[in-house]
């Protein structure tokens, strides 16, 4: 890798902003314990724990938590091994 080619975080604003705009419960989340896939919108939810514990309909597997609180919001997931939204609507283009 060549430093003079890197790029500080910033360049991620827009492509995350992309991402995390849609509405996030029709992605597609493929679980990195078993491999299956499904819109986050099927996945089981278990709203008891200090965060949203969002588990693999299939495995049961953790796959993401989310926390809200006074110190901000907080996203954690080391079980997606890939999140996919459908291509966004651009100038009424699917």
């Amino acid at each position: 890798m060549n430093a003079q080619d890197r790029l500080d975080g910033n360049v991620l604003g827009g492509p995350l902003a992309d991402f995390f705009q849609p509405d996030v419960t029709a992605a597609t989340i493929d679980c990195a314990h078993c491999g299956s896939a499904a819109i986050l919108a099927e996945y089981d939810v278990y709203p008891d724990a200090p965060a949203l514990v969002v588990r693999c309909p299939t495995c049961a597997r953790v796959v993401l938590r989310v926390a809200s609180d006074q110190f901000g919001l907080r996203l954690e997931m080391s079980g997606v091994r890939l999140m996919s939204l459908p291509a966004p609507d651009r100038d009424g283009l699917a």
